[in-house]
């Protein structure tokens, strides 16, 4: 065995000692991504699986994928605390529908924009209404935000500009703690980005926007001042997921279905939940684990075809509160259309055939939704639909491409190419996005995600 080198006489050199991992790496050789986040629509929460869902849980645990590891989540109750953990080393990252503020910057680096959202100011209908921050000042609106906030810093600086300008910045709450505030009278109006307002208006119509308080602005992930490879990676990815056309998909799921708000159509279905719905609750509940249909879309469905009145009639002749025609209510075995029971079931039962008759490659959740334009349209236009897609050079099997190319068959150009010819392809597009958004605010009032 050779000596160890003692250069001229003296000790032996220490070894040389390894270079410190970096944060990619470490990640990598633990195996996972820790990612920091709140409890709300727009990030996290516990779906009806008891799994964990949202817009940032699917776009972390896509870049998790992409690194090789698992997704973990940590979840945290305010930004505050969020943005804590990032820096103490406690997360990897905060996915948590942050700004990247200059206040921000100065402690902490940013992944890829993702989203554009804009800060608006938020009242309740009936009560203060201000139209712009000058208004807000000159008649002492209450308004109440996030503390260390990118709405405070925005109103920071903006301050020095509007006279008498005055707010309250709150811990411990979230957006979405304040939003209820605001609609429950505590406080006249909060802040709120765009993509939270629309989410939440949902759940709390009397919800107004009074104005926007700036330019859209991005969302970003935040990182660690020392997370420049982590920074690079989650680039390479972004590119890679937004050119795939998988980010599109991730605006579809989540936004999608609230983009368009009707006051007067949310109330009536929050009325309605509550002195119709739980009469017919169990009935949705028992054809669902007959049929293999999720009872909150279900529902949804039954009560965009009849606001749930077992005796609606259109003037087509479809009746019941799943407004089966007489052919279909027929084949299915159902001779009174008016037993509500009975026209669940075959409701469920029906739309679960749709399904099976649908391509294999068409995967879930575009598979239920592509059996609720059939629902509602025909399987032979939806089957027209994916024909046109096939030529326009768009997926057939995707919901995205397709509710782009329903609409066309309204056109004569196109109709006459196809089988079954014209259809108001409008109308199941607008049909199964009503629907979505009628299944998020009922799983969110009756707390079932």
């Amino acid at each position: 065995m050779l000596a160890p080198s003692c250069g001229d006489g003296g000790e032996p050199e220490p070894a040389a000692k390894p270079a410190p991992l970096s944060l990619l790496e470490r990640i990598k050789a633990a195996g996972e991504l820790r990612i920091a986040t709140r409890n709300a629509p727009t990030m996290y929460y516990i779906d009806r699986h008891d799994e964990a869902a949202g817009p940032e849980v699917e776009l972390a645990r896509e870049f998790a994928a992409f690194l090789g590891v698992d997704a973990r989540f940590d979840v945290h109750d305010t930004v505050t605390e969020v943005l804590e953990a990032v820096e103490t080393g406690r997360a990897d990252l905060a996915a948590a529908g942050l700004n990247p503020t200059i206040t921000r910057a100065g402690w902490f680096l940013f992944g890829p924009e993702y989203q554009q959202v804009t800060p608006q100011v938020v009242c309740r209908k009936g009560g203060a209404n201000p139209g712009s921050l000058t208004e807000l000042a000159a008649e002492g609106v209450l308004l109440e935000v996030i503390a260390t906030s990118s709405y405070a810093e925005n109103l920071d600086l903006r301050q020095s500009g509007v006279p008498g300008l005055e707010w309250t910045e709150v811990d411990g709450v979230g957006t979405e703690q304040l939003l209820e505030r605001v609609w429950a009278g505590d406080v006249d109006c909060t802040v709120a980005d765009s993509n939270i307002v629309a989410i939440n208006r949902r759940y709390h119509p009397d919800l107004v926007v009074a104005f926007d308080l700036d330019d859209p602005e991005p969302l970003v992930w935040v990182l660690s001042a020392d997370a420049d490879d982590l920074q690079q990676a989650a680039g390479r990815w972004f590119e890679s997921f937004r050119e795939a056309g998988e980010m599109d998909d991730w605006y579809e799921h989540f936004y999608a279905p609230f983009e368009v708000f009707d006051f007067v159509d949310i109330r009536a279905f929050h009325r309605r939940l509550e002195q119709r719905f739980p009469k017919y609750r169990d009935m949705f509940v028992d054809s669902s684990e007959l049929h293999g249909v999720p009872w909150t879309v279900l529902s949804a469905q039954s009560y965009q075809e009849s606001h749930w009145d077992p005796r609606a009639k259109s003037p087509t002749g479809v009746r019941g509160i799943m407004m089966l025609t007489q052919p279909t209510a027929k084949s299915l075995g159902v001779t009174d259309r008016l037993d509500a029971e009975k026209n669940i079931e075959a409701g469920a039962r029906y739309l679960a055939q749709l399904e099976g008759r649908l391509d294999d490659e068409i995967q879930e959740p575009d598979r239920l939704y592509f059996a609720l334009a059939a629902y509602n349209v025909g399987m032979g236009h939806v089957t027209d639909a994916q024909t046109l897609a096939r030529r326009l050079g768009k997926d057939p099997h995707n919901w995205v491409d397709l509710k782009e190319v329903l609409p066309l068959l309204k056109k004569r150009e196109y109709y006459k190419t196809v089988k079954y010819g014209y259809a108001r392809g409008t109308e199941p597009v607008r049909y199964v996005e009503r629907i979505r958004n009628y299944t998020d605010i009922l799983e969110q009032q009756l707390d079932v995600r």
